[in-house]
């Protein structure tokens, strides 16, 4: 060995083809936007959960408060029949019709308490917030939105136009890119000689794609394809979920209605009945009938006007508007 030594280096960059830059950078911002609908629609997605658990707490505190007035009237009727019972005015089977009537109210306020604090834990457990002593109902949505401006459906545009952006850059990269390279060398024939350098420029260009670029354009066809059939079915989804909600909205204002009239007959039916027992003209199985009608018609009407706020909420929620 006298010494000869040889090494060289080289530095190989890829240039951009005509077009493909631009198409890669829009390819990033469309991909940025996605992101930012997506987040979004999740954020919907949530509040349609939080709606949920929202009016599940609205309806156990209704049958709450309506077992606790049945038990309360329940507990003033035994004490009247009682009381009667002692002057003789009533026979024991209505003293035990009467006892029977006030423990299954008590029994029936004890599993909606129980309901009740069921549906206070789910809600607190997805918002982490205490409970609102008042649920408040959502105020009615615009009558025309712009369907188009639904999270759902601009986060399918989104990603739609990030396939479109990403069939963009593999248009533009039809063939394989461009390279140039900077090559260096440095070598001696002995140790006593000193290093002679070389530098050199080499430039590649492909003429041809390959088949791994093509299989890539192929794949980009087909899922900008998919996106756009994504959201058609995103829009036409949308579309479908308003009418919908706006039929359950129209439908619950008509049960509320009819509700209204059921509660104001069986109320006036039960003050009838009230003063005929009073004053001995009805018996008190006619009595408790006619009291279970109309408690069961008061609890119709409180679920009813609950109903139909959920109905509005849906009809947001639809729209993808948040609470």
């Amino acid at each position: 060995n006298e010494g000869a030594q040889k090494w060289e280096a080289e530095l190989s960059v890829p240039l951009w083809l005509p077009g493909q830059q631009t198409a890669r950078q829009a390819h990033a911002r469309s991909a940025i936007a996605e992101v930012e609908t997506q987040r979004a629609a999740l954020r919907v997605s949530l509040a349609g959960e939080v709606r949920a658990r929202w009016w599940a707490l609205a309806a156990a505190r209704n049958a709450r408060e309506q077992a606790l007035r049945r038990a309360a009237s329940a507990a003033s009727l035994e004490s009247d029949v009682l009381r009667r019972f002692a002057t003789g005015e009533l026979a024991r089977t209505d003293a035990n019709l009467a006892r029977n009537e006030r423990l299954a109210a008590e029994s029936e306020a004890i599993d909606a308490q129980t309901a009740l604090l069921g549906a206070e834990a789910r809600l607190r457990a997805l918002t982490g917030a205490a409970v609102p002593a008042v649920l408040g109902a959502e105020s009615a949505p615009p009558a025309n939105p712009a369907l188009d401006r639904h999270p759902r459906v601009l986060a399918a545009a989104a990603a739609a136009e990030v396939a479109r952006a990403a069939l963009r850059v593999a248009t533009r990269s039809a063939r394989e890119a461009p390279t140039v390279a900077v090559r260096v060398e440095r070598d001696r024939g002995a140790a006593a000689e000193p290093f002679a350098s070389a530098i050199g420029l080499r430039v590649t260009i492909p003429f041809s794609a390959g088949p791994q670029l093509r299989q890539r354009t192929a794949e980009a066809i087909a899922a900008a394809s998919r996106a756009e059939a994504e959201l058609a079915f995103a829009r036409a989804e949308v579309a479908g979920e308003v009418d919908r909600a706006r039929a359950a909205l129209e439908a619950a204002d008509r049960q509320l209605d009819s509700a209204r009239r059921r509660r104001e007959l069986t109320a006036d039916n039960l003050q009838l009945i009230e003063k005929a027992f009073a004053l001995g003209e009805a018996d008190l199985t006619t009595l408790l009938r006619v009291r279970a009608a109309a408690l069961d018609a008061e609890a119709f009407d409180l679920r009813q006007r609950a109903a139909r706020d959920e109905a509005v909420s849906q009809l947001r929620q639809a729209l993808g508007e948040l609470p």
